[in-house]
């Protein structure tokens, strides 16, 4: 967009800061309010002349994004800007705008709301779960299987030379649970307290540490201790635990039940939100600013930085990928985020009050003190927000599956609470 201003006026924004200055500039050899037009203009002229060129054209670039109704995506280059005495001010800015979204009809969409009964079998699995949380680990001189716990003194080599982070002491590991890179775990198996073995394995070509990713590596292990896990018996002494006083092993049952029912209703509706989002991405084409992409790919990266550093992990010893790695990600937020807000201006969805208050009141359920949480939230307007923000976000939701083609879906409560572990079962089916 290029934009010129008149030099007339600028000479007229000049002449009206250089009078304002006169009425109360002191300059030596003259009283306050007396000083003469062209000495005020000799001593103040130049200085005066850059602040209103510099205002110049921070308001004539605002009123003429406004008169063409342009929303800047990213801020402005502006190049080449030309400004000398008695020609006026011409630049030319450069940016990128917000893109003119069509939406795709929402009555076009096909959409799968799940649904999940919560079995008696779930039930038992999640009281095996809670008595896991409890469990004891008692030492075994047999040979290790999977589901017994480890305590394990390793070291690795990279090249035959030590490395960072790849060392030690007492560490714990349950075999089977897949915590290690492929066949480390299955390299233990059989093992009792005392064996040694070194094993040759080879670091995923993903692996989060660029430096080590895809390169072999050796572990000498050394075992010290094979365990095997011993339950806790689901009597008064286990249910005192979860605040369970009385009623036995029916109201625990009953607790741990109703409590499942509420991590159901949130999984659910998480599971439906994510779903109207792929498909809404699926069915609309949108031109992506690349400074949003950018900007979101940056933000993206500082979150993973913060991550590490709140786990206890030194980011600035460590090779961190850079906030290109992050860009499908960016990308895929950017324009989820331009077609949802889209959505609500189309809509006019608000965040009602007493939805916010409601939405605020069932987080802080689970809380022994919930009234201190609802009053954390109403504290600070920026949390507040955050909570506002879901709930226009429900609401638009709501309005797009109140409009689409709508079906069930049946889902196990344990594919529902652990989709990850479905959708690893389902490549490794493919």
């Amino acid at each position: 967009m290029t934009v010129a201003v008149a030099e007339d006026q600028i000479e007229l924004k000049i002449r009206e800061r250089l009078q304002q200055i006169g009425r109360t500039a002191r300059v030596d050899g003259f009283r306050p309010g007396k000083v003469p037009a062209k000495v005020i203009e000799r001593q103040f002229g130049p200085r005066v002349r850059n602040e209103v060129l510099g205002e110049l054209l921070r308001n004539s670039f605002s009123e003429a994004l406004q008169s063409n109704q342009l929303r800047p995506a990213a801020e402005p280059v502006f190049d080449p800007v030309n400004a000398d005495p008695g020609t006026g001010l011409s630049y030319t800015a450069t940016f990128e705008i917000y893109p003119e979204i069509t939406l795709a009809p929402v009555e076009q969409l096909s959409l799968k709301r799940p649904v999940c009964e919560i079995a008696a079998a779930d039930v038992d699995r999640m009281l095996d779960v809670l008595r896991g949380q409890h469990a004891t680990w008692t030492p075994v001189e047999r040979a290790a299987a999977d589901g017994d716990q480890l305590t394990l003194d390793f070291k690795g080599r990279l090249d035959g030379a030590d490395f960072e982070r790849g060392s030690a002491t007492d560490f714990e590991l349950v075999l089977g649970a897949g915590r290690m890179i492929d066949g480390f775990e299955a390299g233990l198996q059989g093992v009792r307290a005392g064996d040694t073995r070194t094993l040759s394995l080879k670091f995923p070509d993903d692996y989060g540490a660029s430096d080590l990713a895809g390169k072999p590596v050796e572990f000498d292990v050394t075992v010290k201790q094979v365990a095997e896990k011993s339950l806790p018996a689901l009597d008064d002494a286990l249910f005192a635990k979860f605040g369970i006083a009385e009623g036995g092993l029916e109201a625990f049952r009953k607790e741990v039940e109703d409590n499942m029912g509420r991590e159901r209703e949130r999984a659910l509706q998480r599971r439906f939100v994510a779903h109207v989002h792929e498909q809404l991405k699926l069915a609309n084409t949108v031109e992506l600013p690349k400074a949003l992409v950018q900007n979101e790919a940056q933000r993206m990266a500082a979150e993973s930085r913060r991550t590490l550093m709140m786990r206890g992990i030194d980011a600035d010893k460590m090779p961190l990928p850079g906030a290109e790695i992050f860009e499908t990600q960016a990308r895929d937020r950017v324009k989820l985020g331009l077609l949802m807000a889209e959505i609500i201006k189309t809509s006019g969805v608000v965040a009602q009050p007493a939805k916010v208050h409601a939405t605020i009141e069932r987080m802080a359920a689970g809380y022994e003190r919930p009234e201190e949480l609802v009053k954390w939230y109403y504290a600070d307007p920026r949390r507040l927000q955050e909570i506002e923000a879901t709930v226009l976000e429900e609401e638009a939701v709501s309005w797009i599956a109140a409009r689409a083609g709508v079906s069930e879906e049946s889902i196990s409560f344990d594919d529902l609470m652990n989709p990850r572990q479905t959708a690893a079962r389902d490549r490794e089916q493919a």
